[in-house]
Protein backbone atom coordinates (compact mmCIF):
# COMPACT_ATOMS: atom_id res chain seq x y z
CA UNK A 1 0.00 0.00 0.00
CA UNK A 2 1.47 3.35 -1.03
CA UNK A 3 0.84 5.68 1.80
CA UNK A 4 1.19 9.63 1.01
CA UNK A 5 2.07 11.45 4.90
CA UNK A 6 1.46 14.80 5.53
CA UNK A 7 2.26 16.50 9.02
CA UNK A 8 4.68 18.73 10.36
CA UNK A 9 5.39 18.34 14.06
CA UNK A 10 6.93 15.70 16.63
CA UNK A 11 3.67 14.35 16.98
CA UNK A 12 3.11 13.63 13.15
CA UNK A 13 7.08 12.39 13.04
CA UNK A 14 5.69 9.77 15.86
CA UNK A 15 3.33 8.79 13.18
CA UNK A 16 5.54 8.71 10.22
CA UNK A 17 8.40 6.43 11.80
CA UNK A 18 5.98 3.83 12.97
CA UNK A 19 4.25 3.78 9.54
CA UNK A 20 7.93 3.22 8.02
CA UNK A 21 8.93 0.45 10.79
CA UNK A 22 5.56 -1.23 10.00
CA UNK A 23 6.78 -1.88 5.91
CA UNK A 24 4.15 0.68 4.39
CA UNK A 25 5.95 2.28 1.34
CA UNK A 26 6.07 6.52 1.73
CA UNK A 27 6.77 8.09 -1.49
CA UNK A 28 5.58 11.38 -0.62
CA UNK A 29 5.52 13.26 2.46
CA UNK A 30 3.88 16.66 2.50
CA UNK A 31 5.42 19.23 5.25
CA UNK A 32 5.27 22.98 6.17
CA UNK A 33 7.86 25.15 4.85
CA UNK A 34 11.07 25.81 6.61
CA UNK A 35 10.97 28.09 9.69
CA UNK A 36 13.67 29.79 11.54
CA UNK A 37 14.58 28.56 14.89
CA UNK A 38 17.27 28.38 17.18
CA UNK A 39 19.39 31.19 18.52
CA UNK A 40 20.59 32.30 15.32
CA UNK A 41 16.97 31.47 13.83
CA UNK A 42 18.32 29.29 10.77
CA UNK A 43 15.68 27.89 8.53
CA UNK A 44 15.02 24.54 9.84
CA UNK A 45 13.36 21.71 8.29
CA UNK A 46 9.92 20.21 10.20
CA UNK A 47 10.88 17.04 12.10
CA UNK A 48 8.61 15.34 9.62
CA UNK A 49 10.87 16.92 6.93
CA UNK A 50 13.71 15.91 8.46
CA UNK A 51 12.74 12.23 8.98
CA UNK A 52 11.39 12.12 5.72
CA UNK A 53 15.09 12.77 4.09
CA UNK A 54 16.53 9.95 6.54
CA UNK A 55 14.63 7.73 4.71
CA UNK A 56 15.29 9.02 1.01
CA UNK A 57 11.57 10.26 0.77
CA UNK A 58 10.47 13.00 -1.60
CA UNK A 59 9.54 16.38 0.69
CA UNK A 60 6.76 18.94 -0.71
CA UNK A 61 6.46 21.94 1.16
CA UNK A 62 3.34 23.75 -0.30
CA UNK A 63 2.30 27.02 1.02
CA UNK A 64 -1.08 26.84 0.47
CA UNK A 65 -3.40 24.00 -1.12
CA UNK A 66 -5.90 26.01 -2.70
CA UNK A 67 -5.59 25.82 -7.04
CA UNK A 68 -7.37 29.43 -6.46
CA UNK A 69 -6.10 30.64 -3.34
CA UNK A 70 -2.84 33.12 -2.45
CA UNK A 71 -0.49 30.15 -3.74
CA UNK A 72 -1.48 28.30 -6.78
CA UNK A 73 1.63 27.33 -8.32
CA UNK A 74 2.58 25.86 -4.89
CA UNK A 75 -0.98 23.87 -5.02
CA UNK A 76 -0.40 22.60 -8.72
CA UNK A 77 3.04 21.17 -7.97
CA UNK A 78 1.59 19.62 -4.66
CA UNK A 79 -1.26 17.80 -7.27
CA UNK A 80 1.50 17.25 -9.72
CA UNK A 81 3.87 15.10 -6.61
CA UNK A 82 0.62 13.42 -5.16
CA UNK A 83 -0.17 12.23 -8.49
CA UNK A 84 2.82 10.76 -9.71
CA UNK A 85 2.85 9.06 -5.98
CA UNK A 86 -0.21 6.86 -6.79
CA UNK A 87 -0.78 7.32 -3.27
CA UNK A 88 -3.84 4.68 -2.23
CA UNK A 89 -4.39 6.55 1.42
CA UNK A 90 -2.69 9.60 2.83
CA UNK A 91 -2.20 9.77 6.61
CA UNK A 92 -2.48 13.18 8.31
CA UNK A 93 -1.19 13.92 11.36
CA UNK A 94 -0.85 18.12 12.17
CA UNK A 95 0.01 19.01 9.00
CA UNK A 96 -1.01 22.65 9.44
CA UNK A 97 -2.59 23.47 6.56
CA UNK A 98 -6.34 22.97 5.14
CA UNK A 99 -7.04 20.13 2.63
CA UNK A 100 -9.11 21.10 -0.21
CA UNK A 101 -11.73 19.05 -1.59
CA UNK A 102 -9.24 18.35 -4.52
CA UNK A 103 -6.71 16.38 -2.14
CA UNK A 104 -9.10 14.51 -0.14
CA UNK A 105 -10.43 12.85 -3.25
CA UNK A 106 -7.00 12.63 -4.41
CA UNK A 107 -6.27 8.80 -2.94
CA UNK A 108 -8.27 6.04 -3.74
CA UNK A 109 -8.48 5.07 0.04
CA UNK A 110 -9.15 9.27 0.50
CA UNK A 111 -7.57 10.78 3.58
CA UNK A 112 -7.44 9.40 7.35
CA UNK A 113 -6.06 11.85 10.33
CA UNK A 114 -4.66 11.28 13.65
CA UNK A 115 -6.75 13.30 15.93
CA UNK A 116 -5.16 14.20 19.90
CA UNK A 117 -8.73 13.05 21.11
CA UNK A 118 -11.80 11.06 21.70
CA UNK A 119 -13.87 12.69 18.86
CA UNK A 120 -16.01 14.85 19.09
CA UNK A 121 -15.15 15.88 22.16
CA UNK A 122 -11.88 18.95 21.48
CA UNK A 123 -12.22 19.30 17.56
CA UNK A 124 -10.21 21.37 16.59
CA UNK A 125 -6.50 23.12 16.86
CA UNK A 126 -5.67 22.37 20.46
CA UNK A 127 -7.08 19.23 22.26
CA UNK A 128 -4.40 18.45 24.50
CA UNK A 129 -3.92 21.79 26.24
CA UNK A 130 -7.93 21.88 25.98
CA UNK A 131 -8.34 18.55 27.57
CA UNK A 132 -6.21 19.30 30.78
CA UNK A 133 -7.48 22.43 31.25
CA UNK A 134 -10.53 21.27 31.60
CA UNK A 135 -9.84 18.60 34.01
CA UNK A 136 -11.16 15.68 31.79
CA UNK A 137 -10.09 12.49 33.11
CA UNK A 138 -9.46 11.04 29.68
CA UNK A 139 -8.52 11.46 25.99
CA UNK A 140 -7.24 9.15 23.57
CA UNK A 141 -6.60 9.17 20.05
CA UNK A 142 -8.97 9.24 16.61
CA UNK A 143 -8.22 7.78 13.57
CA UNK A 144 -10.39 9.64 11.33
CA UNK A 145 -11.90 9.52 7.48
CA UNK A 146 -11.40 13.18 7.03
CA UNK A 147 -14.01 15.20 5.22
CA UNK A 148 -14.16 19.41 4.33
CA UNK A 149 -15.71 20.08 8.02
CA UNK A 150 -13.61 20.86 10.90
CA UNK A 151 -12.55 17.54 12.38
CA UNK A 152 -16.60 16.24 11.80
CA UNK A 153 -15.62 13.28 9.65
CA UNK A 154 -15.98 9.67 10.50
CA UNK A 155 -14.57 7.77 13.28
CA UNK A 156 -12.19 4.75 11.84
CA UNK A 157 -10.92 3.25 14.67
CA UNK A 158 -10.69 5.20 18.79
CA UNK A 159 -8.75 3.89 21.95
CA UNK A 160 -9.23 6.04 25.12
CA UNK A 161 -6.05 6.65 27.44
CA UNK A 162 -5.87 8.57 31.12
CA UNK A 163 -5.06 12.15 31.83
CA UNK A 164 -2.76 11.60 34.74
CA UNK A 165 -2.77 13.81 37.84
CA UNK A 166 0.57 14.85 36.75
CA UNK A 167 -0.04 15.30 33.17
CA UNK A 168 1.40 18.23 31.12
CA UNK A 169 0.93 18.92 27.58
CA UNK A 170 4.37 18.21 27.16
CA UNK A 171 4.01 14.63 28.87
CA UNK A 172 0.41 13.55 27.23
CA UNK A 173 1.60 14.76 23.84
CA UNK A 174 4.38 11.88 24.03
CA UNK A 175 1.97 9.21 25.33
CA UNK A 176 -1.16 10.03 22.66
CA UNK A 177 1.97 10.23 19.84
CA UNK A 178 2.43 6.67 20.32
CA UNK A 179 -0.88 5.88 20.73
CA UNK A 180 -1.59 7.29 17.09
CA UNK A 181 1.56 5.54 15.84
CA UNK A 182 0.32 2.69 16.45
CA UNK A 183 -3.62 2.95 15.77
CA UNK A 184 -2.66 4.35 12.49
CA UNK A 185 -0.74 1.03 11.43
CA UNK A 186 -3.43 -0.72 12.45
CA UNK A 187 -6.34 1.23 10.78
CA UNK A 188 -4.01 0.92 7.35
CA UNK A 189 -3.68 -2.94 7.95
CA UNK A 190 -7.36 -2.55 8.01
CA UNK A 191 -7.73 -0.94 5.02
CA UNK A 192 -5.46 -2.90 3.33
CA UNK A 193 -8.01 -6.27 3.48
CA UNK A 194 -11.42 -4.06 3.59
CA UNK A 195 -12.03 -3.79 7.16
CA UNK A 196 -12.35 -0.46 7.70
CA UNK A 197 -15.63 0.21 8.90
CA UNK A 198 -15.82 4.07 9.56
CA UNK A 199 -18.97 5.19 11.54
CA UNK A 200 -20.81 8.68 11.94
CA UNK A 201 -19.41 10.58 15.13
CA UNK A 202 -22.02 11.17 17.69
CA UNK A 203 -23.72 14.15 17.11
CA UNK A 204 -24.17 15.03 21.39
CA UNK A 205 -20.94 16.05 22.78
CA UNK A 206 -19.06 18.26 20.22
CA UNK A 207 -16.81 20.75 21.88
CA UNK A 208 -14.21 22.83 19.96
CA UNK A 209 -10.38 23.05 21.41
CA UNK A 210 -10.12 26.27 20.31
CA UNK A 211 -5.78 27.27 19.24
CA UNK A 212 -4.02 28.43 23.01
CA UNK A 213 -3.62 32.20 22.73
CA UNK A 214 -1.16 33.86 24.63
CA UNK A 215 -2.96 36.23 26.55
CA UNK A 216 -3.96 32.75 28.32
CA UNK A 217 -1.01 32.10 29.85
CA UNK A 218 -1.56 35.09 32.97
CA UNK A 219 -2.48 33.43 35.81
CA UNK A 220 -5.33 34.91 37.71
CA UNK A 221 -5.33 34.40 41.02
CA UNK A 222 -8.89 34.80 41.57
CA UNK A 223 -9.74 31.54 39.84
CA UNK A 224 -9.80 28.63 41.81
CA UNK A 225 -6.21 26.97 42.84
CA UNK A 226 -7.41 23.47 41.06
CA UNK A 227 -7.88 25.72 37.69
CA UNK A 228 -4.68 27.87 38.38
CA UNK A 229 -3.29 24.17 38.68
CA UNK A 230 -4.38 22.83 35.69
CA UNK A 231 -3.64 25.85 33.64
CA UNK A 232 -0.39 25.43 34.38
CA UNK A 233 0.09 21.73 33.39
CA UNK A 234 -1.73 22.54 30.11
CA UNK A 235 0.63 25.25 29.04
CA UNK A 236 3.57 23.25 29.82
CA UNK A 237 5.69 23.10 27.66
CA UNK A 238 4.40 26.03 25.66
CA UNK A 239 3.40 28.95 26.13
CA UNK A 240 4.17 28.58 29.97
CA UNK A 241 2.09 29.82 32.59
CA UNK A 242 3.52 32.95 34.12
CA UNK A 243 2.68 35.34 36.81
CA UNK A 244 4.33 39.07 38.04
CA UNK A 245 6.88 38.84 41.25
CA UNK A 246 6.56 41.54 43.89
CA UNK A 247 9.32 43.77 41.85
CA UNK A 248 6.83 43.52 39.07
CA UNK A 249 9.22 41.20 36.86
CA UNK A 250 8.06 38.20 34.85
CA UNK A 251 7.74 35.00 36.78
CA UNK A 252 6.42 31.63 34.90
CA UNK A 253 5.18 28.90 37.11
CA UNK A 254 5.84 25.43 35.35
CA UNK A 255 4.83 23.27 38.35
CA UNK A 256 2.12 23.88 41.17
CA UNK A 257 0.07 21.82 43.80
CA UNK A 258 -3.56 22.37 45.39
CA UNK A 259 -3.67 22.91 49.29
CA UNK A 260 -6.87 23.47 50.71
CA UNK A 261 -5.51 26.19 53.13
CA UNK A 262 -8.13 28.40 54.74
CA UNK A 263 -6.93 31.94 54.66
CA UNK A 264 -8.61 35.56 54.51
CA UNK A 265 -5.76 37.06 52.55
CA UNK A 266 -6.36 38.86 49.16
CA UNK A 267 -6.01 36.62 45.53
CA UNK A 268 -2.36 36.52 44.71
CA UNK A 269 -0.88 37.22 48.35
CA UNK A 270 2.01 35.28 49.11
CA UNK A 271 1.02 33.07 53.15
CA UNK A 272 4.49 31.62 52.86
CA UNK A 273 7.88 32.06 51.36
CA UNK A 274 10.31 30.38 53.58
CA UNK A 275 11.95 27.08 51.74
CA UNK A 276 8.28 26.58 49.67
CA UNK A 277 5.90 29.17 48.45
CA UNK A 278 2.11 29.39 49.06
CA UNK A 279 0.23 31.76 47.32
CA UNK A 280 -3.69 32.75 47.94
CA UNK A 281 -6.06 32.04 44.85
CA UNK A 282 -9.82 32.81 44.57
CA UNK A 283 -10.98 29.61 46.66
CA UNK A 284 -7.87 27.75 48.48
CA UNK A 285 -3.70 28.41 47.83
CA UNK A 286 -1.38 26.74 45.57
CA UNK A 287 2.27 25.59 46.41
CA UNK A 288 4.59 26.33 43.82
CA UNK A 289 6.78 24.17 43.18
CA UNK A 290 9.17 25.23 39.58
CA UNK A 291 9.52 28.77 39.00
CA UNK A 292 11.68 30.88 35.66
CA UNK A 293 12.60 34.03 35.58
CA UNK A 294 13.33 35.82 32.45
CA UNK A 295 16.44 34.96 31.10
CA UNK A 296 16.91 32.35 33.49
CA UNK A 297 16.74 28.80 34.15
CA UNK A 298 13.26 26.60 35.54
CA UNK A 299 14.51 25.80 38.99
CA UNK A 300 12.67 24.39 42.22
CA UNK A 301 11.33 26.96 44.54
CA UNK A 302 13.47 26.42 47.28
CA UNK A 303 16.57 26.99 45.15
CA UNK A 304 14.86 29.85 43.65
CA UNK A 305 13.90 31.20 46.56
CA UNK A 306 17.92 31.53 47.60
CA UNK A 307 18.65 33.23 45.08
CA UNK A 308 15.78 35.57 44.96
CA UNK A 309 14.16 35.79 48.23
CA UNK A 310 9.94 37.01 48.09
CA UNK A 311 8.29 38.17 51.09
CA UNK A 312 5.53 36.82 52.89
CA UNK A 313 1.89 38.74 52.40
CA UNK A 314 3.55 40.34 48.95
CA UNK A 315 1.02 40.56 46.04
CA UNK A 316 1.87 38.56 43.31
CA UNK A 317 0.53 40.41 39.48
CA UNK A 318 -1.13 38.50 36.40
CA UNK A 319 -3.53 38.81 33.78
CA UNK A 320 -7.01 39.77 33.32
CA UNK A 321 -9.29 36.81 34.07
CA UNK A 322 -10.05 34.72 31.41
CA UNK A 323 -13.67 33.21 30.45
Amino acid sequence: MNVVFAGTPVFAAVALRALLAAGFQVPLVLTQPDRPAGRGMKLQGSPVKQLAQEHGIAVAQPRGLRLDGRYPDDAAAAREALQAAGADVMVVAAYGLILPAWVLSAPRLGCLNIHASLLPRWRGAAPIHRAIEAGDVETGITIMQMDEGLDTGDIVLAEPLPILDHDTTGSLHDRLAALGGRLIVEALELAACGGLRPRPQPAAGVTYAQKIDKHEAAIDWRRPAAQIERQIRAFNPAPGAWTTDPSGGVVKVWAAAVEPLVSEAAPGTVLSAQGCLRVQTGDGALRLLELQRAGGRRLAVAEFLRGHPWPDTAVLGGGPLVS
